[in-house]
């Protein structure tokens, strides 16, 4: 997936179906003169529904097709017969999609499997004039018309569904990890925030199994006051089930920038430090060995549980412990 092809936010305007109209008919047939009223129900409008699709990872078919409506119900007619109900409008979605009303603001709803949720209800149809027949009205010449359909203004938004997200300053080797460990094409540059959007990519395990990883836009000191990117990166991150920080073997500290990392995820949304999580040392192909061997004896003396490795994606070094690591802690 491309980055311009990644679309995580847009805005839609749907339209639910009218009720259709009850019937006024009386019932006429030969040999019999009264037959009296026999007019149909009127069908209901067609809904407007969400549903969840595996299939779908981005929100770009919404970029171009804003405009969303169900149609009316039938009329009713004699016998009575029920008109036909309108034809439900379905919206299929991502799975990991915020669906909130454009006018409040409120959460109506969020898309992590493929069950239906009706948004907005089609109108009821009307009742045909067989309902309203009574001792002192035998031929009722009335029936009820369909209820009006509503209009709602709804904000889609994607918050990525992954196994493993890389976490990680700008530039610290997480899209090209991502490169090494998956078929994903994502932007590599020399310079910062060339992941302007997320990249996912499924990294092949042992015995044919798999697990979905994504790379997140950058995140900076300061992050969850907006600065950078800001939340853009930060929704992202609460819909994966591991977080892979991405620290570079260059950085002048190697434990102060893992702790800005989880301090701005701890300011955005203290429960993203309860996530399982793998340190990964990137670009450990600029360290000799003896410098290793001491950054090592660091990290094993900062870090508990034996949760750092030393990798280089360009040398594809210490990938497939990675891929090993990554596994174990996400069926743990």
């Amino acid at each position: 997936m491309t980055e311009g092809n990644f679309v995580d936010y847009v805005k839609i305007h749907t339209s639910s179906g009218k009720g259709g109209r009850g019937s006024t008919h009386l019932h006429r047939e030969k040999y019999i003169t009264k037959g009296g009223p026999d007019g149909g129900d009127g069908g209901r409008g067609g809904h407007v529904i969400f549903q969840g699709d595996p299939n779908l990872w981005t929100l770009l078919d919404f970029k171009f097709t804003r405009h969303y409506k169900a149609d009316h119900g039938g009329d009713g007619s004699k016998n009575r017969s029920t008109g036909a109900d309108g034809a439900d409008c379905i919206i299929r979605l991502p799975l990991g999609t915020v669906v909130n009303d454009n006018e409040t603001g409120e959460k109506i709803t969020e898309i992590v499997d493929e069950k239906p949720f009706i948004a907005v209800k089609g109108g009821k149809g009307g009742r045909g004039n067989w309902h309203f027949k009574s001792p002192t009205n035998q031929t009722p010449r009335y029936a009820q018309p369909g209820m009006p359909g509503e209009e709602c203004h709804f904000t889609l938004e994607l918050k990525v569904l992954a196994d493993v997200g890389l976490v990680g300053f700008p530039n610290a080797g997480k899209s090209t990890l991502l490169a090494a460990l998956t078929a994903a094409k994502p932007k590599i540059a020399d310079y910062e925030f060339t992941t302007l959007k997320p990249n996912l990519g499924i990294v092949r395990q042992r015995d044919y199994s798999s697990f979905v990883m994504a790379d997140i836009p950058g995140i900076i000191e300061g992050a969850s006051e907006g600065k950078g990117l800001g939340h853009y990166f930060l929704r992202h991150i609460e819909r994966n089930a591991v977080l892979l920080y991405v620290i570079p073997a260059d950085a002048d500290d190697l434990f102060a920038q893992f702790s800005i990392l989880r301090n701005e995820l701890k300011k955005y949304n203290p429960e993203l430090l309860d996530k399982s999580y793998v340190i990964a040392i990137s670009k450990s192909d600029l360290l000799d060995d003896e410098l290793k061997q001491e950054m090592k004896a660091l990290a094993d003396k900062t870090f508990t549980d034996d949760k750092v490795l030393f990798i280089s994606s360009v040398a594809q070094h210490g990938l497939t412990q990675l891929k090993d690591r990554l596994w174990d802690v996400l069926n743990s």
